[in-house]
């Protein structure tokens, strides 16, 4: 497949008049620009490389606008929590696939090409394995395989309900294993991802979670190159508990104690030292962000531009999946640092405006957490990519340069037109061709849960 782009952003900025050449096997085979069309087939728009989700809990995708009623000793990360265990408790293998599907779809509508699936629920709502204990597991790769986005799993390790290897609470039997259980399942996923389309990676859930014993058995599961991904210091509650369980905070104990290096996503690093934000970035880790959903929870502002100033590479996530909107989440991103420094453009740099700042940076970062070849149009890379609608008004007659700026600041409800995965085009001119069956089924199952 030959794709021609009037304009495409390539690792050395926009460029014009840009030739892909696309190989059977879904990655780019070269890429030029200056070039005519030649018969290629034409893209309706400006070319970006598609954005790598490195976070998701498709579940939660059926709870978003459920939860805003506060107690009446108001509301918290902690009280949503509990919440969610509830409507956990009343969803089984055929509605978690239906709404991993819906969700899944949404993400591609929106610009995501890829997702990162932090996957914990593992048993039934009694806390039982099911006769294939990757019974849910499997359902998440069925509704990534219906859909078309690129996945990459996360079995999540989870035994205790806090630091220092607490039992766990009954909410939360849906998600534990024994470590011999969870061996066991990577091992099945890892056998079925030899001749799959999809990456397998490990996941202890946080140091609430998991003991440092664990967490040492699960990392050495991961195979060589594999991702590791878990939570940590999302909650200024969980850094003080932390503090009075190992006397370090929960970024300083897993840089400590951990390894952190490039294969890691620590996922929101929300509360950290000047010197945790700089040993992070130097470690290599990815910061994995998810600006609404830290919003939504009230979870607090991540030092965004120290971390940067500092090297660090981050991406970002859909996480409850109460916006599925990566424009929206690299938004909410800069406005946080905006409001925390009370100034305008805090995550520009000297080369690109803020919009595409962002964009490039979070593409890169996401792919490189999903351990995929993406985020990126070089020779190589997975033809992951997405095409702006310039009949938008918000982006009608704006120079490409200032393109993405007006897609995630201007008043652009819909900026993406067509998305292409590995070589194949899953939206075009805003629908996925499976969109109304999928969401048919999303509709029947919320309609026949519990109340």
């Amino acid at each position: 497949m030959r794709l021609f782009a009037a304009d495409a952003l390539t690792p050395d900025g926009w460029k014009r008049d840009v030739i892909i050449e696309i190989a059977t096997d879904g990655t780019i085979g070269k890429v030029t620009a200056g070039a005519q069309a030649d018969g290629a087939e034409c893209v309706c728009g400006p070319l970006l490389p598609g954005m790598p989700n490195l976070h998701s809990h498709a579940f939660q995708r059926a709870i978003a606008g459920r939860t805003g009623r506060a107690g009446a000793d108001g509301d918290s990360f902690w009280t949503w929590r509990q919440a969610m265990y509830g409507f956990l408790d009343r969803i089984d293998p055929d509605a978690f696939e239906a709404i991993a599907a819906q969700a899944y779809v949404e993400m591609l509508k929106a610009g995501y090409t890829a997702v990162a699936e932090f996957h914990y629920v593992h048993h039934d709502p009694q806390g039982r394995p099911y006769a294939d204990p990757a019974e849910l597991a499997r359902r998440i790769i069925a509704a990534a395989q219906e859909t078309g986005i690129g996945l990459t799993l996360l079995p999540v390790f989870y035994a205790h309900a806090g630091f220092g290897g607490m039992p766990p609470a009954a909410g939360q039997r849906r998600f534990v294993h024994t470590l011999d259980a969870y061996a066991r399942l990577v091992a099945t996923l890892a056998r079925d991802a030899t001749t799959a389309p999809w990456n397998l990676g490990v996941a202890p859930h946080s140091l609430r979670a998991v003991t440092p014993d664990e967490l040492a058995t699960v990392i050495a599961l991961a195979a060589r190159a594999a991702p590791i991904h878990t939570h940590a210091a999302e909650q200024a509650q969980e850094v003080t508990a932390c503090v009075a369980w190992s006397g370090a905070r929960p970024i300083e104990w897993l840089l400590d104690h951990a390894g952190l290096d490039a294969r890691w996503c620590v996922v929101h690093a929300t509360h950290m030292t000047p010197d945790e934000t700089c040993r992070l970035a130097a470690s290599g880790a990815i910061a994995g962000l998810a600006p609404t959903t830290e919003a939504d929870l009230g979870d607090g502002t991540f030092a965004a531009r120290a971390f940067l100033d500092a090297g660090g590479a981050f991406g970002i996530g859909s996480d409850s999946n109460t916006i599925l909107d990566p424009f929206a989440e690299l938004r909410q991103l800069e406005w946080s640092q905006r409001l925390a420094r009370q100034a305008r453009n805090v995550l520009a740099t000297a080369d690109a405006p803020v919009g595409q700042a962002l964009y490039v940076a979070a593409a890169r970062g996401g792919a490189r957490a999903q351990g995929r070849p993406a985020g990126t149009i070089a020779p190589g890379c997975r033809a992951d990519f997405v095409v702006l609608d310039t009949s938008d008004a918000a982006l009608a007659v704006q120079p490409v340069e200032l393109m993405l700026d007006s897609a995630i600041f201007g008043p652009c409800r819909r900026p993406v037109r067509d998305v292409m995965v590995g070589g194949r085009w899953l939206v075009r001119a805003g629908l996925h061709a499976h969109e109304d069956a999928i969401f048919a089924r999303y509709r029947a199952c919320l309609a026949r849960l519990p109340s």
